[in-house]
């Protein structure tokens, strides 16, 4: 299994110093952007100049999270800007194999998301040409939500595809991710973490390196059972 990932989400940043509180994170393995539209959720963070900007600014990768209607139409132009990763809402593209070849040509990783309530049986066939699934640990559209535990029944049948199939495949959670519930979400079968206030309301670094902590334990003890 791949290392732990602790990607914090600047959604709960200092908007007005970016350039400030990504230095801060850059003990991180990337940042997370949340782009949402008013439309697919009911908020509106950022759009393309704004992520072109903290593209030329950002110490480590970016790792959008695109909370939108039609991705098929703009996930590409977001791939555009060179960042890391693109992962889009499944409940939102058209033709979600054909987008993540786009976004993968583009050269960004590409992932795709469910909602706490979207089963993966709707993506399972299709996980192959992903390099990410993200599962909602909360409803998309606002930070500082509770964890929903009961979202990880579908995190276990995701890392049991994963295992089956020798699939590298990252399983990121995003959504009440803290020192309390990192834990948890580890054992189900992530490996990559989101997390917000958990991180930038502490000492970033410090705080980074508590979940990195925390997380790592329980992936490696997890993956040793099943072998």
């Amino acid at each position: 299994m791949a290392d732990v990932r602790i990607n914090p989400s600047i959604l709960a940043a200092d908007f007005a110093n970016f350039a400030g509180e990504l230095d801060r994170i850059r003990t991180a393995d990337a940042a997370h952007v949340d782009i949402m539209d008013n439309h697919f959720v009911p908020n509106l963070t950022f759009g393309q100049p704004m992520v072109e900007r903290l593209q030329q600014i950002s110490p480590i990768p970016l790792d959008l999270h695109l909370m939108i209607q039609d991705p098929d139409r703009w996930a590409p132009q977001f791939a555009e800007l060179g960042v890391f990763s693109v992962t889009f809402h499944l409940e939102a593209a058209t033709a979600p194999v054909t987008l993540a070849r786009a976004i993968r040509d583009r050269g960004a990783r590409v992932g795709v998301a469910l909602r706490p309530g979207t089963p993966l049986a709707q993506i399972e066939e299709l996980l192959e040409h992903f390099d990410q699934l993200l599962i909602m640990t909360v409803e998309p559209g606002f930070g500082g939500q509770s964890f929903m535990a009961e979202t990880m029944p579908k995190l276990r049948q995701a890392r049991e595809w994963a295992r089956a199939h020798d699939a590298e495949l990252w399983l990121q959670v995003d959504g009440g991710i803290s020192a309390d519930t990192i834990e948890i979400a580890a054992a189900a079968g992530a490996d990559t973490f989101v997390a917000g206030s958990a991180v930038f309301r502490g000492e970033p670094a410090d705080e980074i390196a508590r979940l990195r902590e925390l997380a790592s334990a329980h992936v490696h003890a997890a993956d040793t059972a099943t072998h």
